[in-house]
């Protein structure tokens, strides 16, 4: 076993504090990794306060990790020492099941393990990223390539792929209008990715306080879903919604905005149940769908697509000493556009 400082939620209520966690010993397909960057996921923040239901205290979070390779196991041939690697929202699945076999393990039939607060292959629950090292199977080890800003990397891990996957699968392309809802981590993100992929792209965002960045992400349209009139001048008109907020919203506003056959897609995850209409969905053939993320090669994918358009989340680097601030600014939405903790200060 080795050591690695950390920091970690006692409670639900508590405030994050600094600790030391046990990482087990590097085995024969297993990575050591000494963590450069950890991002901060409002995914970390429901799981800690136990919005997503009850954990095991204390708990490190974490699941946007970026690093170096400190030591492989003997039977690790992808990486070597002094690689530079991520890790996201997983870190091992059965590798048995059909969904596996197909490349997506992150829609695992016995169910993956999480980067954090999951229960691990050997019965230990999953400690993330707010540490300054990890030891992760190898097959749930990403490369990131050199062109990407190593400190911007780690949002990629999760904000990046979670757009990113239902772009894909939805085709996201030249001709399609694509409109991204909030403005925020994902939002950011969903627009960049779906611009690069030559989509029509449309924010809606409760104001136009955003509206600058928007366009400036490559967005030729941005409306302020706090107007009413915004719902009346956009309806049947778009192919794809990417929803990224994790609060409750009207559903059938939103659904209202799609064309004929187009579809809404949620990738954030708010505690409540949302109500829906099957009449709204009826009316013009639309359909209503989630995405989780997305396998380990489409991550790589994910990775090398940004690499190649220029794509970067646009970070905020903080010391770990400021996770508890940055917990409450994001709640406030009060950041452009993805925290970024600097490992070296845990």
């Amino acid at each position: 076993m080795t050591t690695a400082r950390a920091y970690a939620a006692t409670s639900a209520t508590d405030p994050l504090v600094p600790t030391t966690i046990e990482r087990r010993e590097v085995g024969p397909h297993d990575v050591l990794i000494d963590i450069a960057y950890a991002g901060v996921c409002h995914s970390d923040i429901h799981t800690v306060r136990g919005e997503w239901g009850p954990i095991a205290y204390p708990q490190v979070v974490g699941h946007e990790i970026v690093g170096t390779v400190a030591e492989v196991g003997t039977d690790v041939t992808a990486h070597k020492v002094g690689d530079r690697v991520g890790v996201g929202c997983m870190v091992n699945s059965c590798g048995e099941c059909e969904n596996c076999q197909a490349g997506m393990e992150n829609y695992c039939l016995n169910g993956n393990v999480g980067t954090y607060a999951s229960k691990d292959r050997d019965g230990t629950i999953t400690q993330g990223g707010y540490s300054t090292s990890v030891v992760v199977n190898d097959g749930f080890v990403l490369r990131v390539p050199e062109s990407i800003p190593y400190e911007a990397a780690a949002p990629l891990l999760c904000a990046g792929i979670t757009t990113y996957s239902p772009l894909a699968h939805w085709n996201a392309g030249p001709g399609k209008r694509v409109a991204v809802v909030g403005m925020g981590g994902l939002g950011h993100m969903a627009v960049k990715i779906a611009v690069a992929m030559g989509a029509e792209v449309t924010v809606l965002s409760q104001t136009l306080s955003k509206q600058e960045d928007g366009l400036r992400f490559g967005a030729e349209h941005y409306y302020a879903t706090s107007d009413e009139s915004t719902f009346e001048k956009l309806a049947n008109t778009f192919d794809l919604i990417i929803n990224t907020v994790s609060a409750p919203i009207d559903l059938q506003q939103y659904l209202s905005l799609l064309r004929l056959d187009g579809t809404m897609v949620s990738v954030g995850a708010p505690p409540e149940a949302l109500p829906i209409s099957v009449f709204t969905l009826m009316s013009k053939r639309r359909s209503y769908a989630a995405s989780n993320i997305g396998g380990i090669s489409e991550t790589q994918e994910m990775l090398d697509f940004c690499a190649e358009h220029n794509i970067a989340p646009e970070i905020e680097l903080i010391k770990a000493e400021d996770i508890n601030t940055a917990y409450e600014r994001v709640l406030k939405s009060d950041v452009r556009y993805r925290f970024v903790i600097d490992s070296a200060t845990i």
